[in-house]
């Protein structure tokens, strides 16, 4: 697992991640699931989407994809906290 942009600030924003069954209610956060959605506990049909609402009131993803939502949350929160530089740091294609 790579190093958040954010770890060691502190952020006035914050995007937390929820996983949503089909029928849209909050998937609790013990249920463990697979790579896929597929449930690893007896009592939860899976995750169908995952969703980050950011707190600046202007950004919310919802996809299929947990770990899109993450790094799309990332970038959304990297730029919220110092600006378009650190966005234009993290999409640059010949970075290290």
């Amino acid at each position: 697992m790579g190093s958040s942009p954010t770890r060691g600030t502190h952020l006035p924003f914050h995007a937390p991640l929820t996983n949503h069954h089909t029928d849209s209610t909050v998937c609790p956060t013990d249920h463990k699931h697979t790579s896929s959605g597929k449930p690893l506990h007896a009592d939860c049909p899976g995750r169908s989407y995952t969703q980050a609402v950011c707190s600046c009131g202007g950004w919310e993803m919802k996809q299929r994809g947990k770990g899109y939502v993450n790094e799309c949350r990332k970038r959304h929160l990297a730029s919220r906290a110092q600006g378009p530089k650190v966005l234009r740091d993290l999409l640059r294609l010949d970075a290290p």
